[in-house]
């Protein structure tokens, strides 16, 4: 019966005991939830801290965009010579500006969105080549747009006036009034006996298209006969070159992006025909061309960079007057003069 009996006090001590044991329990149980949650909430502030810390850091950074049209010397020149001139000014990636590079690699639906993503997320937008800044224009109406390497801001309906373009973009021109015609005169020097003055041009490039109109008009009131052939694409350069120099004596070029790419295979072309190239740009003469009185484009990019400066001090884009050129050079090749057969030791440009 002992063994049976269960006694009361035994029974109440434990669970006396176990109450107290409990509410110890309690107390830690609380303490051990307490524990994780304050932890978090120290975790968050922080992070909330470090968010506003670097908010604040941000918006003392002035980002950059840069839309680039295509790959080629004369652009990629336009370029540097912008960074270079915001970096001497001041104005440092990685410091004081962020710079946000993009490439469309000459593709239309890729600079669609380049231009969507470089306007919302940029305080500024460098835009270099026609078709660039044409996108731009096409996708924002607030955010500042400077552009470069474009050839006739007018004609690509970019600004309204030169002097006053209205709106948020202006920039930098690679055309001078005289540069064409210069060129023009030069043929006598280089090529006394020329009659027929072929132009290859890409019709899809606007800029192409009015140098082409440009070069024309002054060829034939000089008494040249013109022949004019169009590319489509990289993939009919050497066709178009190859056709326009079985009937041309000389041929010129615009500053034309598809050309500028695709420089060496009508390099090997003009020298198959025996056949000079000129015109184009600086670069373009020294990968292929024979001769060329133009633009320096790393210079022209610098010249883009002080225009983007004056705006992000405050000045408004629209009041901000369109720059042509301030210096034009002469630029020969005595490779290619070699492989030609021409002498172009005396050139020099006629006043």
């Amino acid at each position: 019966m002992l063994e049976n009996f269960k006694h009361p006090f035994r029974v109440s001590s434990k669970r006396i005991f176990c109450l107290f044991c409990r509410k110890e329990s309690i107390n830690e149980s609380s303490e051990k939830l307490l524990a994780p949650v304050l932890v978090v909430g120290l975790l968050l502030t922080s992070l909330v801290t470090l968010h506003n810390l670097k908010d604040t850091k941000k918006d003392n950074v002035f980002r950059i965009g840069i839309s680039q049209y295509i790959t080629h010397k004369s652009l990629d020149a336009t370029r540097k010579g912008f960074i270079e001139e915001l970096k001497k000014e001041g104005y440092v990636d990685g410091k004081n500006i962020q710079i946000d590079f993009q490439n469309a690699q000459g593709e239309q639906r890729n600079l669609k969105n380049i231009s969507k993503q470089l306007a919302e997320e940029s305080d500024l937008v460098f835009a270099i080549a026609t078709p660039s800044a044409q996108s731009l224009a096409n996708t924002t109406k607030t955010t500042p747009v400077v552009f470069s390497a474009v050839t006739d801001p007018l004609a690509a309906k970019l600004v309204k006036n030169l002097k006053e373009p209205g709106g948020n973009i202006t920039g930098t021109s690679d055309q001078s009034d005289d540069a064409i015609s210069t060129q023009v005169d030069m043929i006598k020097q280089v090529l006394p006996t020329a009659k027929t003055v072929g132009i290859l041009y890409t019709q899809s490039e606007p800029n192409s298209v009015v140098q082409k109109d440009n070069a024309k008009k002054i060829l034939e009131a000089k008494g040249y006969q013109v022949v004019e052939k169009t590319i489509l694409d990289s993939n009919n350069v050497k066709a178009a070159a190859d056709s326009i120099m079985s009937e041309a004596d000389i041929v010129f070029v615009p500053t034309d992006n598809i050309i500028s790419s695709t420089m060496e295979t009508v390099k090997q072309v003009s020298i198959s025909h025996k056949v000079p190239v000129f015109g184009g740009s600086a670069e373009m003469v020294a990968t292929g061309g024979l001769y060329n009185f133009g633009t320096d484009y790393e210079e022209l990019g610098r010249q883009a960079a002080r225009m983007a400066i004056r705006i992000m001090k405050g000045e408004k884009p629209g009041k901000v007057a369109v720059e042509t050129p301030e210096k034009l050079e002469l630029h020969t090749n005595k490779e290619m003069a070699k492989e030609l057969g021409i002498d172009i030791s005396s050139l020099k440009v006629e006043k």
